[in-house]
């Protein structure tokens, strides 16, 4: 037995003996009410209530005395209430039921859960018409009782919210790769259909809706859906890669987009990214082996960071890989949250507005822990010998740039100076300090470039980015630099 179905039991016992008495969680009904606006009351006041409540249908309300209720009839008021939750009230309201012996005689138990996002009110108007419970009976709440409702609900998030419209069992499993998800988390195949659904929905992946199907959540869609396209409000977010020829976009060479969701995809996109990149050959074990000259790893923590912390709001647009014969771009919707600084975001504690997304991404082994997968993709930018990387805020976008192999002398002065910062802060966050030593070998220049690094160092200096770790130091030779923030 549920155990909202024993608290509702014992409910019953307390309230019908001995001197009958409604609670505020119960509400006693013999049959279901023509009145559909009155019944969406009592839904929108059984949402409202801390806990939730249940109406009990087969109950003579006059005599409070158990008088049963047809199975036919029971059927009836499950399929009305569950239209009732469902189109009639905002917030959308979620119904279990169950049907119990009492007395000898059966009841029908619909229970409303409790709304995360309160106030529930009547759709198509405004908060004002939410109703609460109040002495065993269904009243409309003062603006005072809805202040507070507001005050302790909860505002969904967008992975929260439901995509496309109420489906089967069999819809579901049709629709999301749950089979991927599974291998990612390496986790053995639950043995039922039942248990099957039952993990999705613990994974946040789909809603149960009152024992009438499931709803695919925004994030189950984004993540697992087979075909981006079978959802009409995440068609647009689907990955897209650009070719162009030469340095700008004047000429595009090849365009491809993709159609699952990203944890079912990541994997296929590095792999597909490995054979279009340019390639060079290096000496591994005495054997020569292709490798692009963009690093894999910074590869799958830039892309994995522009679809986590992307703007979904932001509708006709998703995110974008644009490569030039130069430089990668892999650009996001939206711009940074307010609360970053677009010089801190290399091994800050990152802030998402997807919670749910970063989560299961890290969860799925897709990209780093929280905190360090910028940090590792310097280091490995860093390792290769290329430019430092670029950030960029838009209008609406956040873009960062991954450039090919130039040397320093090809640099532009800001490229030197991002670069001398870049690597103190990752020098930093790895527990040590920049020097002119491990500067110049982070730049690929011979020692008796010495000099050059040494007036790199004093610009990044007069910039602000970078201050002495010791101020009381005056050697140049051995002196040590961290972020100025440090």
């Amino acid at each position: 037995m549920k155990e909202w179905v024993e608290r509702v039991v014992r409910q019953l016992t307390e309230s019908l003996r001995p001197l009958p008495q409604e609670p505020n969680e119960l509400d006693w009904k013999e049959s279901l009410s023509p009145n559909k606006r009155r019944l969406t009351e009592h839904l929108s006041a059984m949402a409202n209530l801390p806990g939730g409540g249940t109406l009990v249908f087969g109950i003579d309300n006059k005599v409070a005395k158990a008088v049963g209720i047809g199975a036919a009839e029971a059927e009836t008021i499950k399929s009305q209430l569950a239209n009732l939750a469902r189109e009639a009230l905002e917030v959308k309201v979620r119904l279990d039921h169950a049907v119990i012996d009492w007395e000898g005689v059966p009841l029908l138990l619909v229970h409303v859960m409790e709304s995360a996002v309160k106030p529930v009110h009547l759709r198509g108007k405004d908060i004002e018409h939410s109703f609460i419970r109040s002495g065993g009976s269904t009243r409309s709440a003062s603006r005072q009782e809805i202040g507070a409702m507001m005050l302790h609900g909860k505002n969904l998030r967008w992975e929260e919210l439901r995509t496309g419209l109420l489906m089967t069992g069999d819809e579901v499993l049709a629709k999301l790769e749950h089979e991927r998800i599974l291998t990612l988390l390496e986790r053995p195949a639950p043995t039922t259909t039942d248990e099957l659904l039952d993990w999705m929905e613990a994974e946040n992946l789909i809603e149960r809706v009152d024992g009438s199907g499931f709803y695919v959540t925004n994030f189950g869609g984004i993540a697992a859906a087979r075909k981006l396209a079978d959802f009409d409000n995440l068609a647009r977010q689907t990955v897209r890669v650009v070719i162009y020829k030469g340095l700008n976009k004047a000429v595009t060479e090849r365009e491809y987009e993709g159609s699952r969701g990203y944890a079912g995809a990541f994997q296929g996109l590095l792999r597909f990214l490995g054979t279009i990149l340019p390639q060079s050959e290096i000496i591994q074990k005495a054997l020569r082996k292709k490798v692009t000259i963009y690093p894999e790893v910074a590869l799958r923590e830039l892309i994995a960071n522009a679809l986590i912390h992307q703007d979904f709001s932001l509708t006709g647009t998703g995110p974008m890989v644009e490569i030039f014969a130069d430089r990668i771009e892999i650009r996001s919707p939206g711009r940074l949250l307010p609360s970053k600084k677009i010089d801190r975001l290399i091994g800050t504690q990152p802030e998402s507005r997807n919670e749910l997304l970063a989560k299961a991404f890290r969860r799925y082994k897709i990209c780093e822990e929280r905190g360090s997968g910028l940090l590792k993709a310097g280091l490995e930018i860093e390792l290769y010998g290329l430019p430092p990387l670029q950030f960029e805020e838009g209008e609406n976008y956040f873009k960062v740039t991954m450039h090919a192999p130039r040397t320093f002398a090809q640099m532009s002065p800001r490229e030197r100076i991002n670069a001398c910062y870049q690597h103190a802060v990752i020098r930093h966050l790895s527990s040590g300090a920049m020097t002119n030593t491990s500067l110049r070998e982070r730049l690929r220049m011979p020692a008796k470039q010495r000099a050059m690094v040494s007036a790199l160092i004093k610009e990044t200096l007069n910039a602000g980015l970078i201050k002495r770790s010791d101020p009381e130091s005056t050697s140049l030779k051995f002196s040590e630099y961290v972020p100025s923030w440090a």
